[in-house]
């Protein structure tokens, strides 16, 4: 079965630096949309970065200048790498995927990884 796995999240001083790692297993044949989202405590899970094809980015405006979401489908992986950080971006990452497998295609199914924390303070 398909899996995401999310892992880099930690504790970190406002103005420092994350990178995030999100790795798909199982058996796929092509994520075609990688997404970051995030989830702060009493707030709505909100979209902040998403690739598709493995090169089109985008990003909310909040983070834009600041993360930078690549994806190597020969890998299966995607990074959110973050820098400046600030409190606000504290919250619970989780990668979202649209994904093919090979029983699945030429369908796509969306999976999602359980998150990683990151904490930003001083």
């Amino acid at each position: 079965q398909v899996q995401l796995v999310e892992s880099g999240g930690g504790v970190v001083q406002p103005g420092g630096s994350l990178r995030l790692s999100c790795v798909g297993s199982g058996p796929i044949y092509k994520i075609s949309v990688m997404r970051w989202y995030r989830q702060a405590p009493g707030k709505q899970r909100e979209l902040v970065a998403s690739i598709t094809d493995g090169w089109n980015a985008a990003y909310d405006n909040s983070v834009a200048g600041r993360f930078t979401i690549t994806q190597d489908n020969n890998r299966n992986t995607g990074w959110l790498q973050m820098y400046s950080l600030k409190p606000q971006d504290t919250a619970v990452y989780l990668c979202n995927a649209n994904i093919t497998t090979r029983s699945s295609r030429p369908s796509q199914v969306g999976y999602w990884g359980q998150g990683t924390q990151v904490t930003v303070s001083s």
